[in-house]
């Protein structure tokens, strides 16, 4: 039996033997008002039944007592039901193997670039995301590439991994471990490893903001041939705001603090919804070197437009 059907026919009961106990004889509730009442918990919308019971009250104040008696049966019953779903979920989760219950986004499109590149090329990205009771990963893959004339222009490829552990409602612990490439940049390969402490300031159905940060350990190999290794700190800012049933803003930043060269990226962008799994996106990202390597040019800019498929 459905989770809904099992609510409305618990709720059903419940009202059937709550009304038989409750209600004294001379309080009868008139048959097509309780029909309607009936009806209304039938659905299974909380919002519908609250608007139901609130007209059942205005126009039969006699009744208000039985009335109040359905109503208080039927939250009981909706607290019983969740409570119930909620440990067949946790019970699922927790039987899933590794390769389960993971969830993503495809993204295909064109960026703008300017910076140490100009042009107009292929974006194309991947991010999968796994919530457990207490572990959250995060994978993430990015490339954009441009080549013309037998040239390559845009060679630019991320690859992230990232879990969580959570150890409050809202606080939690995280590891990063994350390969860039960008020779456009001055550098062939540049490794990044993190651990710290994150927090959810703000963790509500249309809108979540998370920060966190800790200690980093990047090591770079140059395009000269050069390589690098430094100790650094790291902050991170991840917002997701959904502004209306159809648009959502989302706004990602990292920083890597050094005093002799620091990394910030930010990824800004809007989402529109298009139907059930897709959307179309706006982004503009900016990247920044204080020091870059080479003859590299500090600032990045890219404008993408792409299609985003979740699943």
């Amino acid at each position: 039996m459905k989770m809904a059907d099992m609510l409305r026919a618990g709720a059903l009961a419940l009202l059937a033997i709550t009304a038989a106990t409750a209600t004294p004889a001379t309080a009868a509730l008139p048959e097509p008002v309780r029909a309607m009442i009936d009806a209304a918990i039938e659905t299974g919308d909380a919002k519908k039944v609250a608007t139901v019971i609130e007209i059942a009250r205005a126009t039969n104040p006699d009744d208000a007592s039985e009335i109040d008696a359905i109503a208080e049966a039927f939250a009981q019953e909706q607290a019983r039901a969740a409570k119930v779903a909620e440990a067949e979920k946790e019970q699922e989760i927790r039987a899933a193997s590794l390769f389960e219950n993971w969830k993503g986004r495809g993204q295909l499109g064109a960026f703008r670039a300017t910076g140490n590149s100009s042009n107009t090329g292929l974006s194309a990205a991947l991010k999968l995301e796994r919530n457990g009771i207490d572990w959250r990963h995060k994978l993430t893959v990015i490339a954009d590439y441009q080549r013309s004339n037998g040239i390559t222009t845009r060679e630019q490829f991320r690859f992230g991994y990232e879990p969580n552990y959570r150890l409050s409602e809202r606080l939690y612990t995280y590891g990063l471990a994350q390969y860039e490439h960008d020779r456009f940049q001055g550098f062939e390969a540049r490794y990044s490893l993190s651990a710290g402490l994150g927090y959810d300031v703000i963790d509500e159905k249309t809108i979540k903001l998370s920060l966190d940060g800790g200690p980093a350990y990047r090591s770079t190999e140059l395009s000269n041939g050069e390589r690098t290794e430094q100790v650094s700190g790291r902050a991170a800012l991840d917002l997701d705001w959904q502004v209306a049933d159809s648009i959502k803003f989302v706004q990602d930043a990292t920083a890597f603090l050094r005093s002799d060269n620091s990394t910030f990226r930010s990824s800004s962008g809007l989402e529109f919804k298009i139907n059930g799994s897709l959307s179309t996106g706006l982004a503009y990202v900016f990247e920044h070197e204080t020091d870059p390597p080479g003859n590299a040019v500090k600032t990045d800019t890219l404008s993408r437009v792409t299609l985003i498929y979740d699943f």
